[in-house]
């Protein structure tokens, strides 16, 4: 257990959501036969609390750095005011946290009550409690502090595309606020491109499984270390003598070493029974674009831009909370379409609208979902068109900002 809450505590680190030292240093808890933390600190005497009344075997707590902290407590001082919840729209929030709940006090019984509900709850005192600076986020976990980790990263992620998107949001129909412009000028230093260079991947062909097993978790270890997805959510598949090998679901992108499902396209085994959720989008993806690699991340300003909607055509809009599955309209960022769709099969399953979409492109964005790409032979260029397309999302963003705020 003393591994793992290191383990997780560095990953929250490497992932630039915690610091190494001071107040975003993450803390970590692991119960196994006793009860061990990554490191000492004031807050453990209150979380043990925590242990003692849920059935829990681990806790994770971060006071999140910049840009996450400032903009997650402007978004909970916003849900204090009236229902208490933070409400993303993103996929993830959808399916994986319904809400972010937010408490205002340091707590044991209200982290609690709240934990009894939620993977999360959100602690934003303000000036209530002089004795806590937050904002904090508390997560537990049932079987592992990974679990506790999945879900810190995705508060984070969704409280960064909702916050943004708000603010898009706002300027377009003028109902920005002075607060809102003064946190998105104080935190834009914190919200810095893509830097690195295009890596190096294994080229193809690839002579043997074992290579297509290598450049799987190649590219997935990629994707991770260039902030290309939130957590280790996404998927990556490659298409190699008559097999689809696809990541597992559940599995950690920049952990694929025995997570890869070798599924044959003529069903004779059930391999795809532990494949990603998304297996049927992949098989329908190869076999309308020939393409033999798909990768699948959620790049931030790819998810921001794929939920940007036009005021008047959206007070106009049908479908409201189902736009995800159900939006009509056609929608491009550069060349790349911006489709909807949900997970799995049905008449709105990805399976239906990705593939078409990667016809007529080599990347799609899925509404407040992610990007897919397509490599003809090789990972390399899924990749490169990954970091391309999420960089336009970033600068189309902020050049309609910097218009709106003109304006």
């Amino acid at each position: 257990m003393e591994q793992l809450v290191n383990k997780y505590a560095n990953k929250l680190i490497q992932a630039r959501l915690g610091l190494n030292s001071g107040p975003s240093q993450p803390l970590i808890g692991g119960l196994d036969d006793t009860l061990v933390w990554n490191r000492k600190a004031d807050e453990t005497r209150l979380l043990e609390n925590v242990f003692k009344e849920l059935d829990i075997n681990s806790l994770v707590f971060l006071k999140p750095r910049e840009p996450y902290g400032s903009l997650i407590n402007f978004l909970a001082e916003g849900a204090l005011k009236s229902n208490g919840l933070i409400q993303p729209k993103d996929c993830e929030t959808r399916t994986f946290l319904h809400d972010l709940p937010v408490i205002k006090k340091f707590c044991a019984g209200q982290i609690i009550q709240v934990l009894k509900k939620r993977k999360s709850v959100i602690i934003a005192p303000g000036k209530t409690d002089d004795n806590f600076k937050g904002p904090a986020i508390v997560a537990h976990g049932m079987v592992s502090p990974e679990q506790g980790f999945v879900t810190i990263s995705s508060v984070c992620f969704a409280s960064f595309i909702k916050f943004f998107t708000d603010y898009l949001e706002a300027l377009q129909t003028g109902l920005a606020t002075a607060d809102a412009h003064d946190l998105f000028d104080s935190i834009i230093p914190y919200v810095k491109p893509i830097q690195k260079k295009m890596p190096e991947f294994i080229p193809s062909p690839f002579p043997t499984e074992e290579t297509v097993y290598s450049a799987i978790i190649e590219a997935g270890q990629k994707t991770v270390e260039y902030e290309l997805v939130d957590s280790y959510f996404g998927n990556v598949s490659y298409f190699w003598n008559e097999t689809l090998y696809i990541s597992q679901t559940g599995s950690s992108l920049d952990e694929l070493g025995g997570c890869i499902d070798p599924v044959p396209l003529d069903g004779s085994t059930s391999a795809g029974l532990t494949a990603s959720s998304e297996l049927t989008a992949h098989l329908a993806t190869i076999s309308h674009t020939r393409c033999k690699a798909v990768l699948h991340g959620h790049p931030k300003f790819s998810v921001i831009l794929s939920m940007d909607c036009d005021p008047v055509e959206k007070a106009a809009c049908n479908f409201k909370e189902q736009c995800h599955i159900k939006c009509p309209q056609k929608r491009l960022v550069g060349c790349t379409p911006i489709v909807p769709g949900e997970v799995g099969t049905g008449p709105f399953g990805l399976c239906n609208t990705l593939p078409l979409a990667l016809e007529q492109a080599n990347s799609a964005i899925v509404y407040g979902h992610g990007l897919f790409t397509i490599g003809k032979n090789n990972f390399s260029d899924a990749f490169r068109t990954m970091l391309e397309v999420e960089d336009l999302c970033r600068n189309t963003y902020f050049e309609k900002v910097r218009l709106l705020r003109k304006t």
